[in-house]
C-alpha cells in the first residue's frame, strides 16, 4: 500500500562469511592445526551461509519428517517421509565429509577442521546435524569389530548422500544411527531389558523396546542389549543378509520441543538380526569412545547455536535504531551483547582446543577423557539462557519464527540432554578422577599454562585444584563449573585479546557481576569485544 513503509528494519541476515566473521574460529583453525582446510572451510562457510541454504533450514523445520509404518496395501514397510530440504541438507553435510572427514582423510587436525565444519553448518541447521554426528561417532565403535569396520568403513565414508531405502551393499553411502535408550533406564543403560539370543557366527536376534532413537532411516544402528554374558553393543542393520526387511518396528516418532526437522522414533526389535560389536558382555566399554565423540559433538552443537544467536542479535542492533541511536550504540545494550560475545568466544575457544585432543590420541587421552565431560556439561549448559538473551535483543521481531531466533531457543537445551543430562556428565568427571589420574593432570597441566596471566584466574585454578583434591558427589557440579571456567579462562588468556581475556576474568572469575547477561562490572571495554565478535570490515 502506498501509505505503508518498512523503516527501521535490518535486512535479512544471508549471504555473507561466516569463517571471515568469526575471528576466534578462524584462529583456532589455524592454531589448533588445521591450517591446511583453511580454504576449503572457508569455501564451505560461505555455503552455509547463501540464502538458498537458510531457505532449506526453514523449510526442513516448518516440514517434519512423518512416518509411515505400512504402505497402501497393508505391508510393513517402516519408513520416514522427508521435505526434500532435508536431502539437501544431509547431501551437502555428506558432500563435504562433515560425518567422516577424520577418518576419510585421518591427518592431522582432520577432527579440529570437521569441528569447524560442524560448528558452521549447525547453524544453518541443526536437526540434520543427528545422524550426521551418530555417523561420525560410530567409527570408534565398529574399530572393535575388524571384520564389521572393513565392510561398513568404505560405506560410512562415501561422500555420497543416498537416502533411498535399499540394502546398504546397493547404495552409494550409508548413515549409521543409535539406540540406546529405553524406557525404563534412560542413561543407566546397565538397566536396558531388551534380549540379544545368539544365533551363532556372531549373529544375534534382538527383541526388546528402544524409547529414543534418533534418525531411523539411517541404515545401521548401535545398539545395546543383554546377552548371555551381559549388555554387548550390536550393530543392527535395517536389512538382514538375506536382502528382507529386519525386524526393526517403528511404532511412532517423537513430537520434541526442538530439533524438529530430524525424526526420532520408539522403535519395537521382534527378534531383530543383529552382529556382536566387540565381547559379549562389554557393551559399555565398547561404546566408550563412541560416546566421547557425540559428546565433543554436543559442545559443537552448544557453540553453534550460541554463536548464530549472537550474530543474529548483533546484525538486528546494528541496524535497529530506538530513542534516537542504533541499539548497539548504547551502553545499555552493548554491555548484554558484549557479554554474550564473551560466552560465545568462550565456548568456541573450547570446543576447538578440546577437537584438537582428539586429533593427538595418543598423546592426550587424558585431557580429551576429562575434557570433553567438562566442556559438555558446561557449554551445553550455557547456550539455552545466552539464547534467550539474545532472543530478547531482537525484542518482538525475535519471537516470531522468521527470525530463526525461536528455532535456536527450542534447539538449545538438546546438547544438555543427549548423550547424559547434567548429572550423569557430573557423575562421570568424578568416575574419571577416580579412575583415570592421568586425566585429572592432564586437565591441571593444561591450567597452569596460562599461571600468572591474571590473578583473578590464578585464584580461579587455586579454587578448582582445591575441589579436585575432595571431589564428592554433593559438590559434583560446583567442581565441574570450576574447571570449566577455569580451563576457559587459561585458554583465553594465552590466545584471545586482552580485552576479552580481561572481560572474562572480570565477569567470571572475580565474582563482580550480575546474574543476567549485561550485568557486567565496570571496565569492559565493550567495544573491543564487539569489535572482534563481529568486524566491521568484513
Amino acid at each position: 500500500m502506498s501509505s505503508h513503509r518498512v523503516l527501521n528494519q535490518a535486512p535479512p541476515l544471508q549471504d555473507y562469511d561466516p569463517l571471515a566473521r568469526d575471528q576466534v574460529l578462524e584462529q583456532a583453525l589455524r592454531r589448533e592445526g588445521a591450517a591446511w582446510a583453511a580454504d576449503e572451510i572457508g569455501a564451505f562457510a560461505r555455503a552455509t551461509a547463501a540464502k538458498e541454504m537458510l531457505a532449506l533450514g526453514f523449510q526442513a523445520n516448518e516440514n517434519p519428517p512423518r512416518l509411515r509404518t505400512h504402505d497402501r496395501f497393508g505391508n510393513r514397510i517402516d519408513e520416514v517421509d522427508f521435505h526434500p530440504a532435508w536431502h539437501e541438507l544431509m547431501r551437502f553435510s555428506v558432500a563435504n565429509a562433515v560425518h567422516c572427514g577424520p577418518w576419510r582423510d585421518p591427518r592431522e587436525g582432520a577432527h579440529v577442521a570437521r569441528a569447524a565444519k560442524m560448528l558452521l553448518v549447525s547453524q544453518t541447521e541443526a536437526g540434520h546435524g543427528c545422524p550426521i554426528s551418530m555417523t561420525y561417532s560410530a567409527l570408534p565403535a565398529l574399530q572393535r569389530q575388524p571384520d564389521l569396520l572393513e565392510e561398513w568403513a568404505p560405506r560410512i565414508v562415501s561422500l555420497a548422500y543416498d537416502g533411498r531405502m535399499l540394502p546398504a551393499a546397493e547404495k552409494s553411502g550409508s548413515l549409521i544411527g543409535m539406540g540406546m535408550t529405553e524406557k525404563q533406564g534412560g542413561s543407566d543403560v546397565r538397566a536396558n531389558t531388551t534380549r540379544a539370543e545368539p544365533l551363532g557366527s556372531g549373529a544375534y536376534a534382538l527383541t526388546g523396546h528402544k524409547w529414543f532413537c534418533s534418525a531411523p532411516t539411517s541404515d545401521a544402528f548401535l545398539v545395546l542389549a543383554q546377552a548371555p554374558r551381559g549388555l554387548s553393543c550390536f550393530l543392527l542393520p535395517r536389512w538382514t543378509p538375506e536382502g528382507q526387511r529386519n525386524r526393526f518396528h517403528l511404532q511412532r516418532l517423537k513430537d520434541k520441543l526442538g530439533n524438529r526437522s530430524n525424526a526420532s522414533a520408539e522403535v519395537e526389535l521382534e527378534g531383530a538380526w543383529a552382529r556382536l560389536v566387540g565381547d559379549e558382555g562389554r557393551g559399555v566399554s565398547t561404546i566408550v569412545e563412541m560416546v566421547n565423540h557425540t559428546r565433543l559433538d554436543c559442545v559443537i552443537g552448544a557453540a553453534a547455536g550460541m554463536r548464530q544467536a549472537l550474530v543474529q542479535a548483533v546484525h538486528h542492533c546494528s541496524h535497529r535504531s530506538a530513542f534516537g541511536r542504533l541499539l548497539i550504540e548504547q551502553p545499555l545494550m552493548r554491555a548484554v551483547l558484549a557479554d554474550l560475545a564473551i560466552e560465545s568466544e568462550a565456548a568456541t575457544i573450547l570446543m576447538m582446543r578440546l577437537a584438537r585432543a582428539y586429533d593427538r590420541r595418543e598423546q592426550e587421552g587424558g585431557f580429551r577423557r576429562l575434557g570433553t565431560a567438562i566442556a559438555k556439561y558446561w557449554v551445553c549448559k550455557r547456550a539455552a539462557p545466552m539464547v534467550a538473551e539474545a532472543l530478547e535483543c531482537l525484542g518482538g521481531n525475535g519471537f516470531v519464527e522468521e527470525s530463526i531466533l525461536p528455532r535456536l531457543y527450542r534447539e538449545a537445551p538438546l546438547n544438555s540432554i543427549w548423550e547424559g543430562s547434567g548429572n550423569v556428565i557430573c557423575l562421570d568427571v568424578l568416575r574419571a578422577l577416580q579412575k583415570e589420574p592421568q586425566a585429572r593432570d592432564a586437565v591441571v597441566t593444561e591450567l597452569h599454562l596460562a599461571r600468572g596471566a591474571d590473578r583473578r584466574l590464578d585464584a580461579a585454578i587455586d579454587d578448582a585444584e582445591a575441589r579436585l583434591a575432595s571431589p564428592d558427589e554433593a559438590g559434583a557440579r560446583r567442581l565441574v563449573e570450576s574447571l570449566a571456567l577455569a580451563l576457559q579462562g587459561s585458554l583465553l588468556a594465552r590466545h584471545s585479546p586482552a580485552p576479552v581475556s580481561d572481560a572474562f576474568c572480570a565477569a567470571r572469575l572475580r565474582g563482580d557481576h550480575g546474574y543476567a547477561f549485561g550485568a557486567l562490572p565496570a571496565g569492559i571495554d565493550a567495544g573491543a569485544v564487539l569489535e572482534r565478535a563481529w568486524p566491521t570490515d568484513k
